[in-house]
């Protein structure tokens, strides 16, 4: 796509302070900053530096969602427990944006879509509003297959009712449509930042709505190096991501799995809810931490045991490689089978991810060159869909010719 350039536009992008939310639009906000624009990115202060690197300028605001190195036990186990913290988040955060973006109201709203305020503001503002999805997005009979049993649930329950009044309620205070709360979810424009291939039903996704602009990731130099030890014919990196990752007993099954395992290197990230003295002996060939720069691994492992995150998913298809799908939470499970249908991962529920599983369905999934062949594929197409460049083309086409910044 050739976007004709456009006038320098005030741009507000608004998300929350969790890295699956936060990555995927580091590089568009960069782009847009590279051609001109101002970019405001409305955060919590401990992820303002990510952007200030990037050169747009932080809006900080005060979240009441747990911390994303919080136990995962605080995010409960019921429908409601999931969705509660958003809509709060959402409520306590609005009167502080408007006051920080009085008197410098942007051209143009981006938001993530856990960026409930953002569309609010959009509607007083009376600016566009663009989706960046991080995931996977609604395709045509999403209502009726997912949206409305979950909204059954929420309809069982003292406390889903009263989530559902809250929300209605608060859109009803904004002069926003207050009869389908749904409808308030639902993107009019989106951007989705993976690639289509990871999309559920993607032949029944709205493309007049959503446009697949695929993984905008970067170079990620800046999260560090990560050099392939000598001697390694195999490289497996373990990763769970960063909320889900409270999983001493699964740690242990791959320390079995790979640990000591002749020719294999194991790179095991075990977040910060475990402690490396709750996994036992460590294997010579093991290399334990909190945190790891998994992109900068990944372009070098063999394999890739992922809790199927949407950000992991996408990064181990970029970079060809192999994968184990272990999913913990929410879209996982469907990014999970996504993959396997896909012919690139085999998914392995956490109860039964035993040292002789992961190690016989490693090695299967290494050996099999139609594995290879279908990774090879889907990176192809994913070089087709544009990327950082296309998504800051379109963001570009939803700007006035004359931003009011420049209004006299």
């Amino acid at each position: 796509m050739n976007a004709e350039p456009r006038a320098a536009a005030h741009i507000a992008m608004f998300s929350i302070a969790f890295p699956g939310h936060v990555n995927p639009s580091l590089e568009v906000v960069r782009e847009l900053v590279a051609r001109g624009h101002r970019v405001s990115y409305a955060i919590p202060a401990s992820f303002a530096d990510r952007f200030a690197a990037t050169g747009a300028t932080p809006v900080i605001y005060t979240s009441s969602l747990p911390d994303e190195n919080a136990d995962p036990e605080v995010w409960g186990t019921e429908l409601v427990d999931n969705l509660e913290p958003f809509l709060e988040n959402g409520i306590n955060a609005l009167p502080e944006l408007i006051e920080a973006f009085e008197g410098d109201e942007p051209d143009l709203v981006l938001h993530d879509i856990t960026g409930y305020p953002a569309p609010v503001l959009a509607h007083r503002w009376g600016v566009p509003a663009i989706s960046l999805s991080p995931n996977m997005v609604a395709w045509e009979g999403y209502e009726e297959e997912v949206a409305k049993p979950m909204q059954a649930e929420l309809l069982k329950t003292e406390r889903g009712r009263a989530y559902i009044d809250r929300f209605a309620g608060w859109l009803r205070a904004n002069d926003l449509p207050a009869d389908d709360y749904l409808s308030f979810l639902a993107p009019t424009r989106s951007l989705v930042l993976i690639p289509k291939a990871l999309q559920w039903s993607a032949d029944r996704v709205d493309t007049d709505i959503h446009t697949f602009v695929g993984a905008c990731q970067g170079d990620r130099s800046d999260q560090g190096e990560w050099h392939r030890p000598a001697g390694a014919e195999k490289v497996v990196l373990v990763s769970l991501g960063s909320s889900f990752t409270k999983q001493p007993a699964f740690y242990r099954e791959c320390l079995r799995a790979f640990g000591d395992l002749p020719g294999w290197h194991l790179v095991l990230q075990i977040g910060r809810n475990v402690e490396v003295s709750e996994l036992g002996e460590i294997p010579e060939n093991v290399e334990v931490s909190s945190w790891v720069p998994q992109l900068a691994i990944l372009k070098q492992a063999d394999l890739f045991v992922t809790h199927a995150g949407a950000g992991g998913s996408q990064e181990g298809l970029a970079t060809r490689t192999p994968m184990i799908a272990v999913p913990q939470a929410v879209d996982q499970f469907g990014n999970a089978d996504v993959l396997q249908g896909l012919g690139v991962a085999r998914r392995i529920d956490t109860a039964d991810a035993t040292a002789e599983l992961l190690r016989t369905t490693g090695e299967s999934l290494l050996s099999d060159p139609e594995v290879a062949r279908k990774l090879a594929e889907i990176a192809a197409d994913m070089a087709t869909e544009g990327g950082t460049r296309r998504a800051a083309d379109l963001i570009e086409a939803e700007l006035p010719v004359t931003p009011r910044s420049i209004l006299p």
